[in-house]
C-alpha cells in the first residue's frame, strides 16, 4: 500500500513539479491530489500523445523532468512521440511515466480488455526501450528515485507501474462534486430505447454510458435496437458507429461521452463528411471523466453547434432539461443525418452497475442483428 501524499514527496524531493495526463482509476488518489499541492502544474490532457508532448515541450523550455500519468490501456496512444520524439535514437527527451497497471499478471478479477493489454503491459515497454519499476509499497521508492535520476543523467523516458489498490490517501478527498444542472444518464438512455426504431444499431463508448445501456436494456426489457458497448477503445465510438452505419440503411446511433469525444476529436470530421443520412450522434456531455473519478473536462468551453455544424454534420440539436425532452430527442431521431445532439448530463450513476459480458455473443448479435 502506498499513500499518494508520500509518492507526492518523492517526486517534490526530485524536483518533479510539471504532471499532465489522461485520468485512470487505478491513480484517482493520487492525481486529484495534485491540484491541491503547492507549486504544482497539472494540467488533465485530452490524450495520452497529447501529454507526452506536453512534457516534451516542457523539457525543452525548463531542462527539467516532466511527469505523464495514463492508464496502460492508454500506452497506444503513447508510442508515437514516445518513439518518434522522446526515444534515446531521436531527441532523447527526460520524462517520467507513471502508468496504472490494470490487469497485471495474477490479477484474475480484471476485465477482458484489461487482462488483454495488461499482459503485455511490460513487454510494451521493453520493446519501447524504456526502462521500469513496479510500485508495491514505500519500499520501492528508492528504486523509483533511482529510475528518476537514471532518465535525467540518460535523457530517456523512464516509467513506474501501479497496480489497482496499491495507492490510497491519508485524507477522505471528494473527487466528483454535485452537479444538479442536466438529466440523469439512466433516464436519457431509457427514453432513447423507448423512441429507436425496432431495427437500430447502437454503438455506446466506454464508460458508464455503455455499462447503464446495458443494465436498463435488461432490467427493463427494451428490446428495440441492438447495441455494441466499448468496452475499450476510447474515443473511438464515432468511427465504429460510422463504419457499422455505412453499411446499412438502418438507424445507427453513435451514443459518446465528453471526455471520449475531446480525446479523439477529429472523428467529427470524419463522421460529419462521410456519414449518410441514418448516422446519429449523441453527446452525454457532464464535462467530467466520471468513470475513473469525475475529473473535470473542459467540455463546458465549447460550443458544439459551431463545432459540429462547421464540421460538416447537417443538423445540431441540444436538450438541458427534461422540458419538451421527448420532442427534442423525436425531432433528433427523425432528421436526416448526420446529425449531433448535445444533452447536458448530470454527474451520478446508477448504483450496482455490471459490466457487459459474453463479448463475442454481443458481437455477432450486432452483425447479424437486422440481416
Amino acid at each position: 500500500m502506498i499513500f499518494a501524499e508520500n509518492l507526492i514527496k518523492v517526486f517534490h524531493k526530485k524536483k518533479i513539479n510539471f504532471f499532465t495526463g489522461v485520468p485512470d482509476s487505478t491513480l484517482k488518489k493520487f492525481t486529484v491530489l495534485l491540484d491541491k499541492v503547492n507549486k504544482v502544474k497539472h494540467i488533465i490532457s485530452t490524450n495520452e500523445g497529447s501529454a507526452v508532448g506536453l512534457a516534451i515541450g516542457y523539457y525543452l523550455s525548463t531542462k527539467r523532468l516532466a511527469a505523464v500519468y495514463l492508464q496502460n490501456s492508454g500506452l497506444g496512444n503513447a508510442i508515437n512521440p514516445l518513439i518518434s520524439i522522446a526515444h534515446s535514437r531521436v531527441y532523447s527527451i527526460p520524462m517520467l511515466l507513471i502508468i496504472g497497471w490494470r490487469g497485471s499478471p495474477n490479477n484474475k478479477n480484471d476485465e477482458p480488455q484489461h487482462m488483454a493489454q495488461g499482459n503485455i503491459t511490460m513487454r510494451m515497454l521493453k520493446l519501447l526501450n524504456i526502462k521500469t519499476c513496479v510500485l508495491k509499497n514505500d519500499k520501492n521508492f528508492k528504486q523509483l528515485s533511482n529510475l528518476i535520476a537514471f532518465s535525467k543523467k540518460h535523457n530517456r523516458p523512464v516509467a513506474c507501474l501501479i497496480k489497482r489498490n496499491i495507492l490510497t490517501s491519508k485524507k477522505n478527498i471528494k473527487i466528483i462534486k454535485k452537479n444538479t444542472e442536466g438529466l440523469e444518464r439512466a433516464y436519457v438512455i431509457e427514453k432513447i430505447l423507448q423512441n429507436i426504431k425496432k431495427k437500430t444499431r447502437i454503438v455506446s463508448t466506454t464508460g458508464y454510458a455503455s455499462r447503464e445501456l446495458y443494465q436498463i436494456r435488461k432490467s427493463k426489457n427494451l428490446l428495440r435496437g441492438k447495441d455494441f458497448y466499448m468496452v475499450g477503445g476510447m474515443g473511438h465510438a464515432s468511427m465504429v458507429a460510422l463504419g457499422a452505419a455505412l453499411n446499412t440503411k438502418e438507424e445507427t446511433l453513435c451514443i459518446d461521452g465528453d471526455g471520449a469525444v475531446l480525446m479523439h476529436l477529429g472523428s467529427l470530421n470524419i463522421s460529419a463528411h462521410f456519414g449518410k443520412k441514418n448516422f446519429k450522434h449523441i453527446l452525454f456531455n457532464n464535462s467530467a471523466h466520471e468513470s475513473v473519478g469525475g475529473q473535470k473536462t473542459l467540455a463546458n468551453k465549447i460550443d458544439f453547434r459551431k463545432l459540429t455544424l462547421s464540421l460538416g454534420y447537417k443538423n445540431f440539436f441540444k436538450i438541458n432539461n427534461k422540458l419538451s425532452f421527448e420532442k427534442k430527442l423525436k425531432k433528433f431521431l427523425n432528421s436526416k443525418g448526420p446529425s449531433f445532439l448535445e444533452i447536458k448530463i448530470k454527474l451520478g450513476s446508477l448504483k450496482n452497475l455490471v459490466r457487459p459480458k459474453n463479448l463475442i455473443n454481443i458481437k455477432k448479435n450486432f452483425y447479424k442483428f437486422g440481416k
